[in-house]
């Protein structure tokens, strides 16, 4: 008797890789690591791959930590504790600990499972789904592992169809028809096409389907070669693909698109402009991520805060906000926005306008101040006057800006034009 892919999830536990700083987020990642940035007014973005395993019925989930990790185990304390062990339900934070040896880093991808190797085996998953803690999108892991299963294959590879021009910075598979990875070619400069479309090649998402007892195997192999770097994408997947053992699932098999989503949605938000755009393109008419959509919920942890209040009707002087999302515990005082993100508890003050602008929780802007185009960290407070979004060169000099003109704002570069 065949089981259904809600019976295979039941037997799966997702090992979810969050240790990543996200170097090219700059001065975001200086106190936290990438899966704790804040995104879409009120979760993280490691909640995106936590909610699609809970969404796809694994209730059995490892998030492996390492860089600046406080703020993410806080965050995964205080939101995703709801997990019962009376239910075979659990979510282990696995900080790198010399499991093996006295080295504590976790080296690579590959050895932050093999450092675990015990932990996972405690819960007797018959798969193990290996994800990035890092990307915004949302997917049934179930059809995954139904198909990893049905095809025999010792690893399956989640990927996702990208423009050839743009598969030059992924790690790229080329498949035959029947989805057999030929090849795993890691940021080719000619990336291989996908055999139906020409224009387009198979990047990998960082998502892979093991049977438990042949990844203890293959990881143990590995962790004995000197030479191996003790990573997926340049050891793991690279040997199976030579031995014949990988297969492709191409994202659009297993996508969720809910609500007013027409096209698969698949976001890395790796740099500030790539951060600031997918934020901002939620405030859209129809955003091409819906995340008013209830049948596949994003869970984080929700802030017990007021509604977000909009005061003074004069000239000049109205509280308003046009296309914009503003999170409980917002105070817009006297200001306009337009194209705007603001997570819990932003205060904006009287006269000051605001375009373009994603603000973190609990910034503060000041009187009469102008933002175009800009990221505020949490707890920035702009003082009154400051004209940001206007003058390139003068943004450049005080702020973090982008070739694309969108400029990040921390505190420390605040208090250093008030010296």
């Amino acid at each position: 008797m065949k089981e259904d892919r809600f019976s295979l999830a039941q037997q799966s536990m997702a090992f979810i890789l969050a240790g990543g700083r996200g170097s090219r987020l700059k001065e975001m990642t200086d106190i936290r690591a990438k899966p704790a940035v804040y995104f879409g007014g009120k979760t993280r973005i490691i909640d995106f791959a936590l909610s699609n395993a809970v969404n796809s019925g694994i209730r059995r989930i490892g998030v492996a930590t390492q860089y600046k990790a406080h703020s993410l185990i806080r965050h995964i304390q205080r939101g995703w504790s709801f997990f019962r062990a009376e239910r075979n339900e659990s979510l282990d934070i696995l900080p790198a600990s010399q499991q093996l040896d006295e080295d504590n880093w976790y080296k690579g991808t590959a050895d932050a499972v093999t450092q675990n190797i015990d932990i996972i085996r405690g819960y007797g998953p018959k798969y193990v789904l290996i994800l990035a803690g890092d990307h915004i999108y949302k997917q049934d892991y179930s059809f995954m592992i139904e198909e990893h299963v049905r095809s025999g294959a010792k690893v399956t590879v989640g990927c996702i169809a990208v423009p050839r021009e743009e598969a030059k910075g992924f790690g790229v598979m080329h498949v035959d028809e029947s989805d057999k990875i030929l090849e795993f070619v890691e940021k080719p400069a000619d990336p291989p096409a996908m055999p139906d479309n020409p224009d387009k090649a198979l990047a990998s998402m960082g998502i892979y389907v093991f049977e438990a007892e042949y990844l203890y195997e293959v990881l143990k192999k590995d962790a004995a070669n000197p030479k191996s770097e003790n990573d997926f994408g340049k050891d793991i997947i690279p040997g199976i693909v030579a031995e014949g053992g990988a297969r492709a699932h191409p994202f659009s098999r297993s996508c969720v698109m809910s609500g007013l989503e027409t096209e698969p949605y698949w976001r890395d938000v790796g740099t500030i402009d790539a951060y600031w755009q997918a934020n901002i393109d939620l405030t859209d008419f129809k955003p091409e991520l819906d995340i008013f959509a209830t049948d596949w919920p994003i869970w984080t942890y929700s802030e017990l805060t007021p509604p977000a209040k909009f005061i003074h009707n004069e000239e000049g002087r109205r509280g308003q906000a046009v296309s914009s999302m503003v999170s409980g515990g917002c105070i817009i005082s006297g200001s306009s926005l337009y194209r705007c993100l603001l997570f819990t508890g932003v205060k904006t003050h009287s006269y000051s306008q605001l375009e373009g602008v994603v603000a973190l929780p609990y910034a503060e802007v000041g009187r009469r101040a102008y933002l175009k185009n800009v990221v505020l960290d949490r707890g920035v407070k702009i003082p009154p006057g400051l004209i940001v979004g206007e003058d390139p060169k003068a943004d450049a000099k005080r702020f973090r800006r982008t070739e694309n003109g969108i400029c990040l704002i921390t505190q420390s570069m605040i208090d250093k034009l008030e010296k």
